[in-house]
């Protein structure tokens, strides 16, 4: 959903939507083009948690990716990720002693890695050269976690940083603007009932 709201019967209150997807121009300094995505409960602005998030999550960034392929980077706690995949029969690849990667899970696959890992901060990166070995990238993910991306996303269509458990999303990009991520992510979200907004 992207309108304000509806007037609730018999009064003049607005129903607002219960989550709302605040997408804002983030000023990281330098050259570095960024912008977030903030995942709240439109009353209290709490952020989404739990299945919820990870439901709402799952759909937002393959419709971010549209059709290019995408990979999930991970580079903490990568002993317990190895296992949650080999559970679930997700595809993984070793890529340094620290990184593991997921090339291109399904949407089910997302909500279940959003889902497990909401405590946690991964990466998400889409575009050409996802599904190939970024050697550089990878070993410097082991070494700098997610700080990697800022030297390497202008290869990429994007680069994000997750942080389910903060309802929040850091996207680092030299052709997505707040505009046209909301119009990639309008049908995506429309099932969940979420405001998507700009909040500058």
């Amino acid at each position: 959903m992207s309108t304000p709201g509806a007037a609730v019967p018999g009064s003049d209150a607005l129903e607002l939507p219960p989550f709302s997807l605040d997408v804002q121009a983030l000023d990281l300094g330098g050259e570095v083009k960024a912008v977030g995505l903030e995942l709240v409960e439109t009353e209290n602005r709490e952020p989404v948690r739990g299945k919820d998030a990870a439901e709402i999550w799952s759909a937002v960034f393959p419709a971010l990716a549209a059709s290019e392929p995408y990979a999930v980077d991970f580079f903490s706690h990568v002993e317990r990720v190895r296992e949650f995949c080999k559970m679930r029969q997700i595809a993984l690849r070793d890529a340094a002693e620290r990184c593991v990667v997921l090339p291109q899970p399904n949407q089910e696959q997302l909500r279940q890695i959003f889902e497990r890992f909401g405590g946690e901060t991964f990466g998400f990166r889409a575009g050409a050269g996802s599904q190939a070995t970024d050697a550089a990238l990878e070993g410097d993910l082991a070494k700098r976690g997610l700080d990697a991306y800022q030297a390497a996303y202008a290869r990429y269509t994007f680069c994000a940083i997750c942080e389910p458990e903060d309802g929040w999303v850091t996207l680092l990009s030299e052709s997505l603007w707040p505009s046209e991520i909301i119009r990639r992510l309008r049908p995506a979200a429309q099932p969940f009932d979420v405001y998507i907004a700009r909040p500058n």
